[in-house]
């Protein structure tokens, strides 16, 4: 796989990530202001994903979606961090660490893959990092 089908397949699983989890989170929150947010949260990561799966199939590689194990290993944890606990306080910090990781992988890949990307791909890329940190500024007045 090359840097740019990689980078491309990670962006494209990792706005999957985040639209299935802000989706499963969505509905356990009751609170009205903070369901707001997440919509808008999930409009956010759904252009990304869409914006990837373009990419993807415009230059003729195959995206790589989430696998079945990967997903309902985030369902199953989800809904273990959020049995006892459904207050937007803790919803927001598993959401928070979700972003972190994402965008702790998202420099790593940056990095990793400097001047070997298309150009257009390391700026989705920066677009989804600057997202995820936007997220978790937005999320942290729920903490």
């Amino acid at each position: 796989m090359n840097a740019n089908t990689e980078l491309l397949n990670f962006i494209y699983q990792n706005s999957q990530m985040g639209v299935d989890t802000v989706r499963q989170l969505m509905d356990i929150t009751e609170n009205a202001d903070f369901q707001k947010l997440l919509s808008e949260h999930l409009e956010g990561y759904q252009k990304v994903h869409e914006k990837a799966w373009r990419m993807l199939n415009e230059n003729g590689y195959d995206e790589k979606g989430l696998s079945a194990f990967e997903k309902i290993r985030t369902y199953l944890m989800v809904n273990i961090q959020t049995m006892k606990d459904h207050s937007a306080s803790n919803i927001a910090a598993i959401l928070i660490q979700g972003s972190s990781m994402g965008i702790t992988e998202a420099v790593q890949k940056l990095n990793r893959y400097e001047g070997e990307t298309e150009k257009d791909i390391r700026k989705l890329m920066e677009e989804l990092k600057k997202f995820e940190e936007r997220n978790i500024e937005e999320l942290k007045a729920y903490l």
